[in-house]
């Protein structure tokens, strides 16, 4: 190797521990419908319910919060079966995440309404935009999902978006002061999911740099992004 080449250090993309309880959960005016939804359960004025917000949003912490609570079981929309669901619906409660126009099982979507309907049991469904803008083809489960209360999950207001970085960075065991949050909460779109990718980013560069998190490491990042 030639003198005063160094090897490139390679950033692992080893995993980090995110909580989703209620412990964990960061209260403010965005979301504190949904949270009032989860922890009035189960006086809900439906059995099956909407969360509804953009990626990222806090739909499943949420959601995870209520499993906690009413000891439901958990699927993704687009895995859902018609065989699947006495299953699903087994303790009586079930969070569906992440509907999708035209990425589930219709017939499937059907029972499982149709079933917890007759066995007074609690869904909790995720989604980033309302069933009303689907489309879907079987008639009776269109007017069904369009019936299904839903609550709004909001973009974060100034404190909430300056929590939700150092929450992601603690999530990663980051170390950052001020600046970087204060640099951070002026140039990132605002919402959790930028929030998310640019920790995400300061995380993988700052090891493989071998740099500290700082506002000046930031702010060469975002620049280049």
């Amino acid at each position: 190797m030639a003198a005063g080449v160094h090897p490139r250090q390679l950033a692992l993309a080893l995993p980090h521990a995110e909580s989703l309880t209620r412990d964990n959960f960061l209260e403010g005016p965005a979301n504190e419908a949904g949270l009032a939804l989860v922890e009035s359960w189960p006086d809900w004025p439906n059995r099956i319910m909407l969360l509804v917000g953009p990626e990222g949003s806090g739909k499943s912490h949420l959601a995870s919060i209520w499993a906690e609570r009413s000891g439901a079981r958990s699927t993704s929309a687009h895995a859902l079966t018609a065989a699947a669901v006495p299953g699903a619906l087994a303790t009586g409660a079930l969070v569906v995440e992440d509907l999708r126009p035209g990425d589930f099982d219709e017939r499937a979507m059907f029972h499982l309404m149709n079933l917890a309907r007759e066995d007074k049991a609690y869904v909790l469904m995720t989604a980033r935009i309302a069933p009303s803008a689907f489309e879907v083809e079987l008639r009776d489960l269109r007017s069904r999902l369009r019936a299904v209360p839903a609550v709004s999950l909001l973009p974060p207001d100034d404190l909430l978006f300056r929590s939700l970085i150092v929450k992601f960075c603690a999530d990663r065991q980051l170390s950052v002061d001020e600046a970087v949050v204060s640099y951070l909460s002026t140039r990132i779109e605002r919402s959790h999911a930028a929030v998310r990718r640019a920790v995400e980013l300061l995380d993988t560069e700052a090891l493989r740099l071998g740099r500290p998190v700082t506002r000046a490491l930031a702010a060469e990042l975002l620049r280049n992004a």
